[in-house]
């Protein structure tokens, strides 16, 4: 078997050897570590290999604690310490801003960060009926596979829901449409627990017993989604609280759906609605446009400085919620939406907003190359770009930079994803 010594890590957290010119991508080796691989693709440029042996280890090389880390695919950094992982994912962003975009910025921002374990609150977990056992499994997708991994309990989801896994399964498999169901959204709010199936509109009355049961007992809401995400309707109990988050520093409060985007870490969610507030200094008498605005995540905070602001979002569900999140908040008079896709925008398309003293950006893993493309002489002092995908940040910063003037002030690392590859941040960009 050959053997490697592992430079970095990439943005799947795989270890980089590299042997005669060629990278070698070594699942589960880490930077510092002299491995022996064993290489599963082979391609002109790069191999991709697995893990065979650590013939000396990392000082920051742990001991997974989840006994399905290596075979599920939800995390891939559980046998990298915490503050490793951090720097490591630091250190991505820093090399992709310059390797892709050939950019770099002014400052270094102090990466924001909370708990390590139990911090997902929202996940998408894939549900599988064996044909032969009639067991239903629920979790994560396998490593490089489309199969569903057998897990019994999740570190990264909070207690109570890991604690639930097993007796949800039981519960799938004993409902006479358990066949239907092919994933489940987890969504956990601060006065409830919503568990979304996608079920048919009309059950038997066996199966609305069992669920109901089951929700009385484990003190969850189920919701259902008959068809598309404009199907959602709570099924179970009726009475209880609503899906909601806070952000007190602005003394906000967000209604949500399971279905809908929230960020998964409401904890490390405040600090980079903190941060986003302390960058872009919003006031009163500004105009602010925030797209890819949601429910009103970073909307509501920078309408409660007294700044008047216009959210966009191409989904007409989310500004609903968005425009009923701003009323219950007192901010209506404050804020404006549009439901707008941004992914077509043009020079035209965003001058019919309006002039903005400043912007935020918040896009999906696709980036924003159409709206900083479409940014005409009249662009905004300042923009605050939420990332997560370093990738398109730097492609997008390059076009900030090169095209439109911007000097890029700072950038820095958000954890929002713990034991994972996801690299978030957050980034300012300035007219000089």
């Amino acid at each position: 078997m050959p053997i490697g010594m592992i430079e970095s890590l990439d943005f799947e957290a795989r270890g980089i050897a590299r042997q005669d010119g060629k990278a070698i991508f070594v699942e589960g080796a880490l930077p510092g570590e002299s491995v022996e691989y064993a290489s599963f693709r082979k391609k002109a440029s790069y191999e991709l290999a697995h893990l065979i042996r650590v013939l000396s280890p990392s000082s920051s090389r742990v001991t997974p604690p989840c006994p399905h880390f290596g075979v599920c695919g939800g995390c891939a950094m559980q046998h990298l310490e915490p503050m490793a992982q951090l720097a490591s994912k630091q250190r991505v962003l820093e090399d992709t801003l310059w390797h892709v975009g050939r950019v770099r910025a002014g400052q270094i921002l102090p990466p924001i960060q909370g708990e390590a374990w139990g911090y997902r609150q929202r996940a998408r977990l894939g549900v599988r009926k064996v044909a032969k056992s009639g067991e239903v499994l629920i979790g994560f997708h396998e490593r490089r596979s489309s199969f569903i991994a057998d897990i019994k309990q999740c570190r990264i989801l909070p207690p109570h829901v890991s604690s639930v896994l097993l007796p949800l399964r039981e519960l799938l498999s004993s409902l006479s449409v358990s066949e239907q169901v092919r994933q489940i959204d987890i969504a956990v709010g601060e006065q409830c627990t919503a568990v979304l199936l996608g079920l048919p509109a009309m059950l038997k009355v066996s199966d609305e017993k069992k669920l109901q049961h089951f929700a009385d007992q484990h003190k969850i809401v189920f919701y259902v989604q008959p068809k598309g995400p404009d199907s959602v309707y709570r099924f179970y109990p009726e009475s209880e609280p609503r899906l909601t988050y806070t952000l007190p520093e602005f003394s906000v409060v967000l209604a949500f759906l399971p279905s809908d985007f929230t960020q998964v870490n409401h904890a490390v969610n405040r600090v980079l609605v903190r941060r986003a507030m302390g960058l872009l200094d919003p006031q009163p008498s500004e105009r602010i446009a925030d797209l890819f605005c949601g429910l009103g995540n970073f909307t509501l905070p920078i309408a409660r400085s007294g700044a008047h602001v216009l959210g966009v979002e191409g989904s007409d569900g989310l500004v609903r919620r968005a425009r009923e999140n701003a009323a219950i908040n007192g901010l209506a008079s404050s804020v404006d939406f549009v439901v707008a896709n941004l992914f077509e925008s043009t020079a035209d398309s965003l001058a019919a907003l309006g002039r903005f003293d400043k912007m935020l950006i918040d896009p999906p893993r696709e980036g924003a190359i159409e709206v900083v493309s479409a940014l005409s002489d009249a662009v905004p002092k300042r923009i605050v770009y939420v990332s997560c995908n370093p990738a398109t940040l730097a492609r997008d910063a390059a076009i900030l930079v090169n095209s439109k003037g911007y000097r890029f002030v700072s950038v820095g690392a958000v954890n929002m994803f713990p034991h994972t590859a996801h690299v978030e941040s957050i980034a300012l960009f300035e007219q000089p």
